[in-house]
């Protein structure tokens, strides 16, 4: 994901076009706390990913270029969890508080314990190595929902796939089967579930949509619909249901599909997003080679 946006970063720009205008900036979506602002916790990396926040609202993210996991406290401020994490890209917390991370260097899925232990939870799909574990949610069953396009490294050895389709995964709960969830997307690569475990929503960025599916009770997705013609590189859900899209800041529909605005962030890409903070009140952005926070009027959920 890293090298292929290194290139989109010349292209995009935020609110920065608006001031070159003289134009007013577009008043923040209804979710954000009246008057906040985006605030710049730190730009000292080279390309943040794959929020998660923890059962007492610190946040982690990656930085995988540099191959290191950091953590994020409301009061501690930063600092570095892990480093040798597998390129680790999006991560999840599993309802035992061990860090899901998929790990790109070999196209692996990683469970990460407190204590930094790492458990391999799949390392191929039917003996074919996998595109690229990109981003994962894990259901309140403890089953687990993955993307996995590909986006050639170069710190890989293969050039080309082993499997043709690039699909959307689940790991069932016992950790032991794996099997493919939904087909015919181009790119899928965000990804997040309601907290009723009901709903999954995919955003397929190479085809510039975002979908809904029904959960059916063995993991399956059926009832597959348009949420949104957007893609994303990253997705969260707020308490009210609704939905953030990344790419061009972070922009927010409703769980019927209404575009409710967009929080603008001056950076030239925006990667991914989750709540957190005590109160779960905290929007936390990952976007190029830095980290904000937000302060909204919306809660998460875990």
């Amino acid at each position: 994901m890293y090298h292929r946006l290194k290139s989109l970063t010349l292209l995009l720009t935020l609110t920065i076009a608006y001031t070159a205008a003289g134009q007013e900036r577009p008043p923040m979506p209804d979710v954000v706390a009246k008057g906040a602002t985006p605030v710049l916790i730190s730009s000292q990396f080279k390309f943040t990913e794959g929020p998660a926040v923890d059962a007492r609202g610190n946040v982690y993210f990656t930085d995988q270029p540099n191959d290191r996991i950091w953590k994020w406290s409301p009061r501690e401020g930063l600092s570095l969890f892990m480093e040798g994490t597998g390129r680790s890209n999006g991560l999840y917390f599993d309802r035992n508080g061990n860090l899901i991370a998929c790990a790109d260097l070999n196209n692996e899925l990683w469970s990460i314990a407190p204590d930094k232990t790492v458990t391999v939870l799949v390392r191929d799909f039917e003996g074919k190595k996998l595109n690229g574990p990109n981003d994962v949610w894990v259901h309140p069953n403890g089953g687990m929902y993955f993307t996995d396009p590909f986006f050639k490294r170069d710190y890989w050895d293969r050039t080309e796939k082993e499997i043709e389709s690039e699909d959307v995964y689940y790991l069932a709960p016992d950790r032991k089967t794996l099997r493919v969830a939904t087909t015919g997307l181009v790119k899928p690569n965000g990804i997040i579930g309601t907290p009723d475990g009901k709903t999954l929503y995919v955003a397929d960025i190479g085809d510039g949509k975002t979908y809904a599916y029904d959960i059916e009770a063995d993991g399956s997705l059926t009832n597959g619909r348009l949420l949104a013609e957007m893609g994303s590189d990253g997705l969260t859900i707020d308490s009210e249901g609704n939905i953030y899209l990344t790419g061009r800041g972070v922009t927010v529909f409703s769980p019927g599909g209404e575009k409710l605005g967009v929080i603008p962030i001056p950076e030239g890409w925006t990667a991914n997003v989750c709540f957190g903070g005590k109160d779960m009140k905290t929007l936390f952005i990952t976007a190029s080679k830095s980290v904000y926070t937000l302060k909204m009027r919306v809660k998460g959920v875990r």
